[in-house]
């Protein structure tokens, strides 16, 4: 019976410490050729790149606000939330900028922003954010934002990145040119962002020293129907695989040992731990994903006596001093020009704090890029705080997280179009956010900061019906969309390629309701956003 079989492969034969993701969270098993449509499309041969990158998602929406403080705009956001703002005396200074300061529980990251090992990505989101935890977090993880759940995919970026790489997994793996797991999750259970077309790409891993050896339980099954061939076929190659992969994972961490000091009781640095070990243990896998939970902070987010202190401080401290000591390691490795890293979660919190100490679900907060070709600086701007803050007013993102995601695609792993867009379901401009071989010129003008010389003004403002938009742009693409105060965008008033100058753009009668709105200007990697009023 091919239903027990399953069972049986799932609670007897696959061990809890090594699995393969294509098994779980509801995954199809209809037999389908093992070489993804993608990669046949693309015929893409490997990249010749040796880089390493790692994932770290903060689970339940990272409050980006108190994470980043917006020194600039301070009075606007110490008002909006003063029952748990961080004292502006205690706010941690960054070189180069009076702009924006970090926690002060993340003094280990204010080290690596000031030796250059990090980089921040302001206001981070995408154009209609659903503020639940499961959809955002399969939005980030596939990298699909459409509704409508029909025309969703059913892949992750990072799957179909790893499936255009390496056409024919697992069938055909490991072999001479890829001798090692793709991908390595180290958790119970799989992500989406690594789920190809028909298999995952990774394996998730909870302790590569109790990996277990064990025997294929469907090599003895005789094929039957047609049907159950497919089936019985699909079985054996993930249990295959599954034992193959365990023993390489558990010899390359056995001939390894970490070389810097991890902070203890720290759920993150022990991940990341381990991921060191792998990849000092001669891992040729792109990419592991590591994470870290308790980021739903609608209550006590901070203690009343101290807003510095309490269960946000901690989160900050353990995500700053895991990712420190993780960098630190792979420096006095000698790999530190082969790995970095990037932070995410599945959206920020409300600009204005609740009465419990704590702070709701919002829209776009910033991330953090780290590694030794991490572009330094900030990209972006302080998010657009108003004076008169209402409690339904969300931070308007301001890059698309899969203009990030094209970023570490083409910077990092130095993926080329047609790919590129394959991988992304449509192009997305990359963001000057990664130096090295594939990365940007190392050009501290390269950031936003040219922005400012971009125009974006809108009159008359507050408007009631018709109004005028003038902006300027330096050519090629240019977006302008109207975001409400959700951080929903409700009208995309241009989108194309523009000449080098000054355009205007008249609006009648748009239909919206009166309110506080964002205009997002973006103008290939620049952007910048203006707050607009429409009244009766």
């Amino acid at each position: 019976n091919i239903v027990m079989d399953r069972r049986k492969f799932f609670f007897i034969i696959v061990p809890v410490a090594v699995t393969m993701p294509a098994l779980l969270n509801g995954f199809s098993f209809t037999a389908q050729g093992a070489e993804s449509n993608l990669a046949r499309l693309l015929e893409q041969t490997l990249t010749d790149t040796d880089h390493v990158f790692v994932l770290v998602q903060l689970g339940g929406g990272n409050d980006g606000l108190n994470m980043v403080i917006p020194l600039d705009i301070y009075g606007n956001y110490y008002n909006a939330r003063t029952n748990v703002a961080i004292p502006q005396s205690q706010v941690l200074r960054l070189d180069g900028t009076d702009k924006s300061g970090l926690h002060p529980a993340m003094t280990a990251m204010q080290n690596m922003f000031n030796e250059g090992k990090m980089n921040i990505v302001q206001s981070v989101g995408y154009e209609n954010p659903s503020f639940s935890h499961f959809r955002d977090t399969d939005v980030w993880n596939s990298g699909d934002t459409r509704r409508n759940r029909r025309e969703r995919v059913r892949t992750g970026w990072m799957g179909r990145y790893l499936e255009s790489e390496y056409p024919g997994y697992p069938d055909a793996f490991p072999n001479a040119e890829m001798t090692d797991p793709l991908a390595i999750q180290i958790s119970n259970y799989p992500t989406l962002a690594m789920q190809g077309s028909i298999y995952s790409m990774g394996l998730s891993i909870t302790n590569p020293e109790k990996v277990y050896s064990f025997v294929n339980p469907f090599s003895d099954y005789p094929l039957s129907s047609v049907s159950a061939n497919k089936e019985l076929k699909f079985l054996r190659v993930i249990s295959e695989k599954t034992k193959i992969y365990s023993d390489i994972i558990r010899s390359a961490y056995q001939r390894s040992s970490t070389m810097a000091t991890y902070p203890t009781e720290n759920y993150l640095a022990e991940q990341l731990k381990i991921v060191a070990r792998l990849i000092k243990g001669g891992l040729k896998t792109r990419v592991y994903t590591v994470s870290m939970g308790g980021f739903d902070t609608h209550k006590r987010q901070v203690n009343a006596s101290d807003t510095t202190t309490g269960m946000h401080a901690k989160l900050m401290k353990d995500l700053s001093s895991g990712i420190n000591a993780f960098q630190q390691d792979i420096e006095m490795m000698g790999l530190d020009d082969r790995v970095m890293g990037m932070t995410y979660s599945e959206f920020g919190r409300r600009i204005k704090s609740n009465a419990s100490l704590g702070t709701d679900h919002g829209a776009a907060a910033p991330l953090i890029m780290f590694g030794k070709n991490a572009k330094k600086g900030i990209l972006g701007t302080s998010p657009d705080i108003p004076a008169d803050i209402q409690v339904v007013n969300n931070i308007p993102f301001q890059y698309d997280f899969r203009s990030v995601y094209a970023s570490v695609l083409e910077q990092w792993f130095c993926v080329k179009q047609p790919a590129l867009d394959s991988i992304l379901l449509q192009n997305y401009q990359s963001l000057p956010l990664i130096t090295g071989p594939c990365g940007v010129a190392d050009d501290p003008d390269d950031t936003n900061n040219n922005s400012e010389n971009l125009l974006l003004k809108m009159w008359p403002n507050p408007y009631t019906i018709n109004a005028t938009i003038q902006f300027s742009t330096n050519g090629g693409n240019t977006m302008i969309q109207q975001i409400n105060s959700l951080g929903q965008v409700v009208k995309v008033l241009a989108n194309g390629d523009y000449a080098e100058g000054t355009h205007n753009i008249d609006i009648y009668s748009d239909g919206l309701p009166t309110g506080a709105y964002f205009l997002r200007l973006q103008n290939k990697s620049l952007q910048k956003v203006l707050t607009i009023m429409k009244v009766n």
